[in-house]
């Protein structure tokens, strides 16, 4: 039986590209939909109604670097209903779904939010010596599939015998994703009418700053 996953990450306070993922989703009649982190920071300041939207839509959120509820600056995030939705965020999440093991983490297991899983140069392309780099880091790592955000990068490629899925930012990449299972295949989706950034902001990202 086709089971269909929407896949977003890094929705950063911005409801419109979100909103357009959503939509997305559903006229694919997706199963299940998962955020890997970020809700908060940067963008339009839409956030009340960027968590809206994911609860609506029943979506399974993991917390990012800019969901820390320590460290958020928000003024917004004071009122009641934000604070017990950022404050209840898990930092991973772990599903068994047609027979595949799937781990989803903001930046890289077991329960990173800073760093995170880089892999492409500034043009898109796979950096042999970064894949190299983590498939040592994820060598005994026992999952079939793996959902990461944070870099603002988007690819899916196997690393070991882990498919690691990065859907990009909704709102810098300009995309989501959907993937089938038991079949483990992966369709992107541009967003708002633009191309697919596959690595946005490269120089800051790389060198680690965020």
């Amino acid at each position: 039986m086709t089971f269909r996953i929407g896949i977003i990450s890094d929705t950063h306070s911005s409801t419109a590209p979100l909103a357009e993922a959503l939509q997305i989703f559903h006229s694919r009649q997706v199963d299940m939909i998962i955020c890997a982190g970020d809700i908060a920071g940067y963008g339009e300041d839409e956030l009340e109604q960027t968590v809206r939207l994911l609860k609506d839509n029943h979506c399974h959120v993991i917390s990012g670097n800019h969901d820390d509820i320590l460290d958020a600056s928000q003024a917004s995030l004071n009122s009641g209903e934000l604070y017990d939705f950022f404050t209840s965020l898990p930092k991973y999440l772990t599903f068994e779904i047609a027979g595949k093991k799937i781990y989803v983490v903001h930046a890289s297991p077991p329960d990173h939010q800073h760093g995170g899983i880089k892999l492409l140069d500034q043009n898109g392309g796979i950096i042999s010596q970064q894949k190299e780099l983590w498939q040592s880091e994820l060598a005994d790592f026992d999952y079939d599939i793996l959902i990461v955000g944070h870099t603002h990068q988007v690819f899916a490629e196997y690393i070991n015998s882990t498919f690691v899925i990065n859907p990009g930012s909704t709102l810098y990449n300009n995309s989501c994703m959907i993937l089938t299972l038991p079949e483990t295949t992966l369709t992107s989706y541009p967003l708002q009418n633009k191309d697919i950034v596959k690595s946005w902001n490269w120089g800051l990202f790389f060198k680690g700053h965020h």
